[in-house]
Parts: C-alpha cells; structure tokens; sequence
C-alpha cells in the first residue's frame, strides 16, 4: 500500500516520531488503494495523536486509518457467518 521510495524514507527515520511529525514528512504520499488514492495525512487525520516508536508503528497506524476504498469489496465476505434471526441467509436444506 505505501509506494515503495516511501517505504525507504519511513526505515529511515529517526524514531519516536508524534502523528504530527509523521505527517509532516509524509502527509502529501498517496498511496494506491483497492479502489482509488487516499493521502496519508487525510487517512491519519481520522485518528487521534500518538508517538509512534518504529517504523513498523507507523506503517499499521496508516493501515488502520485508509479508508473504505482500500477494501476491495465493501461489506462483503464469503467466510463470515449469517448472524442469528438474519432474513438473508442461506435457506435451510434438510437431507
């Protein structure tokens, strides 16, 4: 998700680093999404302040903060089940 010469320049960093200086260094990337662009700073604007530790901090902070358009599908999964009294699950077969 982060391009790649980015990825460089955050292990390069000197770290612990505040939202505020992350964002100063890396606010303007964008970064390529399932379903568009997002910038790093409009991602981590959505999430309150904090000191990130490492490089590796900093990079799940921007993955928990993209958007919905980083999900492929929105909303959409094979593998979770029909919650209980759901009028659209799957219809019950008997054999």
């Amino acid at each position: 998700m982060i391009p790649t010469a980015t990825d460089a320049g955050i292990d390069d960093e000197q770290y612990p680093l505040t939202t505020q200086e992350f964002l100063e260094r890396f606010g303007d990337v964008e970064l390529e999404l399932a379903n568009g662009t997002e910038r790093i700073g409009d991602a981590l604007d959505r999430m309150d302040d904090e000191t990130y530790e490492s490089a590796l901090d900093a990079r799940f902070a921007v993955y928990a903060a993209v958007s919905h358009r980083a999900v492929g599908r929105r909303f959409y999964s094979d593998r979770d089940p029909t919650p209980p009294g759901s009028p659209h699950g799957p219809d019950q077969v008997s054999f």
